[in-house]
């Protein structure tokens, strides 16, 4: 739980008072400095800290968008108690230049704790390690498909986190996914903390989605609401649905390709998916379900190489 006080880069944010903090990461060849913005909201009564957090990829915009849509509509003015830290966008050079990667094409998500003598990669994920994580209860980090490849809005969880896992279910996006924390990521160096952690993921990257955003703002004010730090929050439209395994179908050959069912779609066994066509109209293979399951995410690429990812299959039972 908060303390009755807690600073960022030496700057005390006293309860009941907001503000916003620029931390300073790196300086790049040219000269510009790049800083985190990091809006903090405290409520007079004690309570969870809560990270709130977007832009870990510089393209995955849809991130960018839920959490600043969040600090923007006020959703964080008025807390009952505790604290929300909000950061819109971690990774600045890669949404001024289009790109997932900070520079010499790192992931910032691949980089964790980091090192801030390190890469800006590196440098990023330090400042986050060591000045924002220590402070918090749980973190909510919103993402999206990478490039051509759209995500139907899901929760990412460790299922062997109890707290993740209650989280999880309190988010209530139309899909849980039970995955695995990878090696240098956020959510891997948050859980060696005790620091359980969301991965939201939602739309593609580079392109608005409104129903992803929607989904994401509407499971900030559903988890926030559940720890008691605000007032309401709207009701899950379905049911959420659990996976417990996820794989992917992946293109046989090169070629065309165009797809029959998208995310969110429910599918069976031996169901034709999409077609991959050769450019030069001699033949056509037919892309199939291999088991009962649904589309969590699709390749929207109209042109693809073998063995390229074409559909992410949710299963919900082994």
């Amino acid at each position: 739980m908060a303390s009755t006080e807690f600073s960022i880069n030496n700057k005390i944010i006293e309860p009941g008072t907001k503000d916003i903090i620029r931390l300073n990461v790196a300086r790049l060849p040219s000269g510009t400095v790049i800083n985190l913005r990091i809006h903090v909201f405290r409520s007079e009564q004690p309570g969870p800290v809560a990270l709130i957090l977007g832009g870990v990829h510089g393209d995955e915009i849809n991130g960018v968008e839920i959490v600043r849509r969040t600090v923007a509509e006020g959703m964080f003015e008025n807390l009952k108690c505790g604290s929300v830290i909000a950061i819109p966008l971690l990774n600045i050079y890669g949404f001024i230049n289009f790109s997932r990667d900070a520079s010499e094409g790192k992931d910032v998500n691949r980089s964790f704790p980091g090192s801030m003598n390190g890469s800006l990669a590196s440098r990023v994920a330090a400042t986050l390690t060591k000045k924002i994580l220590p402070l918090i209860d749980f973190g909510l980090d919103f993402h999206t498909g990478g490039s051509a490849r759209y995500n139907y809005p899901q929760i990412r969880y460790t299922g062997q986190d109890a707290k993740a896992t209650e989280l999880a279910k309190q988010f209530a996006a139309p899909y849980l996914i039970q995955k695995p924390t990878v090696p240098k990521s956020l959510r891997k160096v948050a859980a060696t903390m005790k620091k359980p952690f969301l991965v939201f993921e939602g739309g593609e990257s580079l392109r608005f989605d409104g129903f992803s955003i929607d989904n994401g703002i509407a499971g900030i004010q559903r988890v926030l609401h559940a720890q008691g730090m605000i007032d309401s929050s709207p009701k899950a439209l379905r049911e959420p649905i659990h996976f417990v395994k996820t794989s992917w179908i992946r293109a046989d050959r090169s070629g065309m390709f165009r797809w029959f069912q998208e995310s969110g779609a429910k599918v069976v066994a031996g169901e034709p998916l999409g077609v991959i066509d050769d450019p030069h109209a001699e033949s056509t293979v037919k892309v199939f379900a291999k088991k009962d399951g649904y589309i969590i995410g699709h390749n929207n690429a109209p042109v693809v190489s073998q063995g390229d990812a074409l559909f992410h299959i949710g299963f919900t039972n082994t």
